[in-house]
């Protein structure tokens, strides 16, 4: 088999969501069925890329120059199915760039472990969002698409904790704010495949923070600094503007997140 490192490279090197998500979930059952055979496959080194192959389409915009759409409109829910799938291929990346660029800090097989079942379930959660998009006569990379979703990954290129801190702890928290309002958007307008697939990924979603958590409390640990403070300072340096409630407390809780972690982030505080 081949060392982790350079399958999570091969993943961020191809280009096409489906066949970057089906090189991922293949990589990831490999990795998964050695495993399970009590092997510890060989974790190796890559070069990975500083931003992953993507394809022609969507066009790339800055935030501000994204069209927003009314989501009690079926082109708004078009939208929105496609801003998640969006955010879903930028996880798949994320999750095997930390594989790939931290290759080289030595850690537990567990945390391995953890990012493959994360970056496999964001595969899926990807083709979930393009299955949907496709019911309704639409596709990945027909609407314009934020360019801002590997900022992170780039701002926090030579600083581990700042990744997990950022990533993890930050950007795929607030997923578990936003889904359960997704979620009755579809609800109402009786879409069930799209309500189905959203569920999955809420529910999924919370292992992901809870993985971030985990492996940044390690650290913490491993380097005898404090949690919070270091949490604190991190996504003052990387994470650019102050974080907005309203939080889902209990989902965070959950993933192992209090809420002295981020609310003295939040806006207003």
């Amino acid at each position: 088999m081949m060392p982790l490192a350079q399958m999570a490279e091969a993943v961020l090197r191809t280009a096409d969501g489906r066949e970057k998500t089906a090189l991922s979930r293949r990589y990831a059952a490999g990795w998964q069925a050695a495993r399970d055979r009590g092997e510890t496959p060989e974790i190796g080194r890559a070069d990975p890329p500083l931003h992953p192959a993507r394809p022609a389409k969507p066009e790339l915009l800055s935030p501000r120059d994204v069209p927003r759409r009314r989501p009690g409109t079926p082109e708004g829910r078009i939208a929105l199915l496609h801003a998640v799938a969006h955010i879903e291929l930028n996880a798949v990346d994320l999750h095997w760039d930390i594989i790939a660029r931290f290759a080289h800090v030595k850690m537990p097989m567990g945390f391995y472990d953890d990012w493959v079942k994360a970056a496999d379930e964001e595969s899926k959660h990807f083709n979930l969002m393009c299955d949907c998009l496709e019911a309704l006569d639409s596709h990945y990379g027909a609407l314009p698409a934020h360019a801002g979703m590997w900022r992170a990954a780039e701002d926090t290129v030579d600083d581990f904790m700042g990744r997990l801190a950022v990533v993890p702890m930050v950007l795929e928290a607030r997923g578990l704010d936003v889904t359960p309002g997704m979620i009755e958007v579809f609800r109402k307008a009786k879409a069930a495949d799209a309500v189905a697939a959203l569920e999955t990924i809420y529910a999924e979603e919370v292992g992901h923070v809870a993985y971030g958590s985990k492996w940044f409390h390690f650290l913490c640990g491993r380097h005898e600094e404090d949690p919070k403070e270091r949490f604190h300072a991190l996504v003052r340096t990387y994470f650019h503007g102050a974080l907005k409630p309203p939080f889902n407390e209990e989902k965070r809780a959950e993933a192992g997140i209090p809420p002295d972690f981020y609310w003295p982030l939040a806006e207003g505080v």
